[in-house]
């Protein structure tokens, strides 16, 4: 899995913002004085933005090796950006359990396949591995990601005996935006307002039965102040600021009154219960994009709802956000063997 190093990529486009930026695209009716900037990804941003803190060119993860797969599938018709890639193991007679991967860049940037090569391991365990795309922010804010996120796992679902998953066994994994997104997948099954009926498949359930998050923001108000108390601060930034990835995602600047509603709504926090499936959580102890405590006090937070067996949390000692240490096999292992304990 290669990251492009969103941090410089992101200050340039900053500083372009400051010179030439578009009105904010609201949510709401009308825009308030501390919209956050819009700003469309640029051309050859996806595939080319990956989730922040690592290097790398932009290039998708090599599926060759993969006999069987179906790419581009539309799972709705309102985006060019609602598609789907499908990975089916070589061997076995299904249905399969399904791993659906959602990518990371900030909410901003990046694209389906590029960031898979971990999940991939899954294949080699009998299980199908989906990678999605989202509607990013530069194209609609919140919650159109969290909308896509569903209505791609309702399609999923709707078409599992066509492609041989079992509708029965899915979880999503994701890093940075991307765990963000996994959590609130896994957390937020059934709310209305997430459920966009013309997305398609209304009425196929949305639920995931276990989830992963690789070092998700999470409370994206917090994100400043957990920095300080850390003794450091974020590289990217002041998440409440205009020009935060976080503030764009939502239209609205992160810190003000105008956001707030926002700020809770797009918080996997805001939706633990006990009903919530069984989670893996690893963050870096080393992360300058999103401080570790996020994590922390989501974990802490989950496994008072749903019990400590059900919630596996790990610090990953000296790791920044994302990198080698995540993508190593023998992680991916970890992560594998959480998902068959809860899928098989």
């Amino acid at each position: 899995m290669k990251r492009l190093a969103f941090a410089v990529f992101v200050i340039a486009l900053a500083a372009a913002a400051l010179a030439q930026e578009a009105p904010a695209m609201a949510l709401a009716a009308a825009a308030p004085a501390q919209e956050a900037p819009a700003m469309a990804p640029p051309p050859g941003a996806a595939p080319g933005g990956l989730m922040p803190g690592g290097g790398g060119s932009p290039q998708k993860t090599d599926v060759s090796w993969i006999k069987t797969k179906h790419l581009d599938l539309a799972y709705a018709t309102a985006s060019p950006a609602e598609r789907l890639d499908l990975y089916l193991p070589d061997s076995g007679p299904g249905p399969f359990p399904l791993i659906i991967e959602i990518h990371g860049g900030g909410f901003l940037v990046g694209g389906k396949s590029e960031q898979i090569a971990p999940m991939l391991e899954g294949l080699k365990r009998g299980y199908a591995v989906a990678s999605i795309n989202y509607r990013l922010s530069g194209e609609a804010p919140f919650p159109a990601a969290v909308l896509d996120v569903k209505a791609a796992i309702r399609f999923l679902r709707a078409n599992a005996a066509k492609y041989g998953l079992d509708p029965g066994r899915f979880a999503t994994w994701g890093g940075s935006a991307g765990g963000n997104l996994s959590a609130m997948a896994a957390l937020s099954a059934g709310v209305a307002k997430f459920n966009d009926a013309s997305l398609g498949n209304a009425g196929v359930p949305d639920t995931v039965q276990a989830a992963v998050d690789w070092f998700g923001p999470l409370q994206f108000s917090t994100m400043d102040a957990e920095f300080a108390a850390l003794g450091t601060s974020g590289v990217m930034g002041l998440t409440n600021s205009p020009t935060s990835a976080e503030s764009r995602y939502l239209g609205k600047v992160v810190g003000t009154a105008e956001a707030a509603p926002l700020v809770e709504a797009a918080s996997p926090l805001a939706y633990i219960s006990s009903k919530a499936p069984p989670m893996c959580i690893q963050h870096g102890t080393a992360d300058r994009n999103v401080p570790v405590t996020q994590s922390v006090n989501f974990a802490r937070k989950l496994a008072a709802a749903i019990g400590k067996d059900r919630v596996i949390f790990e610090k990953i000692e000296g790791a920044g956000h994302g990198g080698s240490q995540f993508d190593t096999p023998a992680n991916a292992g970890k992560i594998l063997d959480f998902l068959d304990r809860f899928l098989k």
